[in-house]
């Protein structure tokens, strides 16, 4: 295997990516991985990262990259899947570019995955079941089926994601099956270097608005919305307990901070820890929180089974994870959302929201709209394709 640090800019890199690459960058750096010499995949995220490990210890190769699914449940039937790459190009900068956009032809044909109605309906059923189960969060997605004339040119894709969210993590990723996973998130849901940790868990979202006025209101709603406070304290709880038995000590902020994607406005948190001992893994850490209440729900088992009652599709690798570890046991992870998978002449994108007894169905339906946003920007559409 061969790696390098190029000097070109993250841009550049980010142009290079073709499909069956992986791709996970910002505007200020960028992983391409490229070529296959191992693959390592396992539907027990805790088992494939102890295999991961023994893989890159084993074959030399500093690092792994891939993507774990959303359902890591019992019965689970997509796997986490990792790839040892034959190169790795590693580029990083001070001053961001952005890389050319690029033309994608208009889809001839969208489906939603429920209706508008469908989705307000399913609203109303988790709250209800929110009581009947004794849950205390859910999260409720729907998907917008486009197909092409012709096979989607993901690579445009990915110029138009890294072009338009410069501060997202702009990934793309190949699944079993041969799908293309390729997004812009802007979670983050680990890093580790050294015995150092970082999280950034999302939770709690409200649209943008081209009126200035208007948008400055929104974000001041967000911050001082009740719902969307217990919705985020929920997470946040659930991030530290997940994290205590590997930290020394965790550095929690008393409330989250208001931040913005060019679409959403969001709350978030920032958390940092001092791993106990350093064996422990990106990867193990990233099994251990995944998947967090900002994308399942809590209790974990039974909102996944509420989503997935409720739900008329499979979330395949939708709302998973995806990144990198090295052979030291560094690495990052992020949230697999505002994404999408490909394959040939078809695209399946996913948005979600979290819903707690204060959920109202028009708001979490108008949600779901300005989270496609990041998908249908990067396919030049608009909302009415949503």
């Amino acid at each position: 295997m061969t790696t390098s640090t190029a000097p070109a800019n993250p841009a550049e890199t980010t142009v290079r990516y073709q499909r069956g690459d992986f791709l996970f960058a910002t505007a200020r750096r960028a992983l391409l991985a490229q070529g296959t010499l191992g693959t390592v995949s396992d539907a027990d995220p805790r088992r494939l990262a102890r295999s991961v490990a023994t893989e890159l210890d084993r074959s030399g190769v500093p690092l792994a990259v891939g993507v774990l699914p959303f359902d890591t449940g019992p019965g689970a039937t997509s796997p986490g899947h990792l790839v040892l790459p034959r190169t790795v190009q590693r580029t990083e900068t001070d001053t961001p570019a952005a890389p050319p956009g690029a033309d994608l032809p208009a889809p001839v044909a969208t489906r939603r995955l429920p209706s508008a109605d469908g989705h307000r309906e399913n609203v109303r059923a988790t709250v209800a079941a929110l009581a009947e189960r004794d849950l205390r969060k859910a999260v409720l997605a729907r998907a917008l089926e486009l197909e092409f004339d012709a096979p989607i040119p993901v690579e445009r894709i990915v110029r138009n994601l890294a072009r338009g969210n410069p501060r997202h993590f702009t990934y793309a990723a190949e699944l079993p099956g041969g799908a293309t996973l390729v997004g812009a998130t802007p979670e983050l849901l680990l890093s580790r270097a050294g015995d150092s940790v970082y999280t950034t868990p999302h939770a709690g979202s409200m649209p943008r608005s081209a009126d200035p006025e208007t948008d400055r209101a929104n974000g001041e709603a967000l911050l001082a919305s009740a719902k969307d406070q217990e919705e985020h304290a929920l997470v946040i709880e659930y991030v530290v307990e997940a994290l205590r038995p590997f930290c020394r000590k965790l550095d929690v902020p008393p409330g989250p901070e208001l931040v913005s994607t060019p679409a959403i406005w969001h709350l978030r948190t920032s958390i940092t820890g001092e791993l106990v001992d350093r064996s422990v893994t990106a990867l193990d850490l990233a099994a251990a929180l995944h998947p967090t209440p900002a994308i399942c729900g809590t209790p974990t088992a039974a909102a996944r089974d509420l989503v997935q009652e409720l739900e008329p599709f499979d979330r395949g690798y939708y709302a998973g994870a995806v990144g990198w570890v090295d052979a030291f046991g560094d690495g990052e992870w992020a949230v697999a959302i505002r994404c999408a998978e490909v394959a040939g002449k078809s695209m399946r994108l996913f948005a979600g929201g979290g819903i707690v007894p204060a959920s109202d169905p028009d708001a979490e339906y108008q949600e779901t709209i300005a989270k496609f946003r990041t998908l249908l920007g990067a396919m030049g559409l608009d909302d009415s394709a949503s």
